[in-house]
């Protein structure tokens, strides 16, 4: 799997992981296991859960709710603390992102909150290429509200 070929320069746009899919509806893509239908993000020559080595591309739902989360108070120098690390579950398929959007304190995050995948810039390069990230935030903060 790999992502959309994309041109670099002035107002090019580069997921900064080959399994997010840029454009008017961003989501995440995963490789599924024929035999078992375990999923996984990187590529696999055989799957972890029954040894198949048949993989199909699929569309992983963009909405998902909160199984598992910590909040981050160190980290490699330059990253911003504290930030919320979660696992959500998008309709079975494990995702790991930051939360986003959301204070980080057990006051704003909980097990089962519903959330949603959003993209941000991360970076622009010399040429003006932009590197895209995603997180999750919480599904139901106004559309009015959103950061762009």
């Amino acid at each position: 799997m790999s992502a959309p070929a994309a041109t670099t320069g002035a107002g090019a746009r580069l997921p900064v992981v080959d399994y997010l899919v840029l454009g008017e509806d961003p989501h995440l893509r995963a490789h599924e296991c024929v035999s078992c239908a375990a999923r996984f993000f990187d590529r696999r020559v055989a799957c972890a859960s029954c040894g198949a080595r048949e993989f199909t591309e699929v569309r992983v739902p963009s909405q998902g709710t909160v199984r598992s989360f910590t909040i981050v108070h160190v980290a490699m120098p330059g990253v911003r603390t504290p930030f919320v690390s979660a696992i959500v579950d998008c309709e079975g398929t494990s995702v790991r992102a930051t939360l986003v959007n959301v204070p980080p304190d057990p006051e704003h995050v909980r097990l089962g909150m519903a959330v949603r995948l959003v993209t941000s810039p991360i970076g622009t390069d010399e040429k003006g290429t932009e590197a895209v990230g995603f997180g999750f935030e919480p599904a139901l903060r106004p559309e009015s509200s959103r950061k762009p």
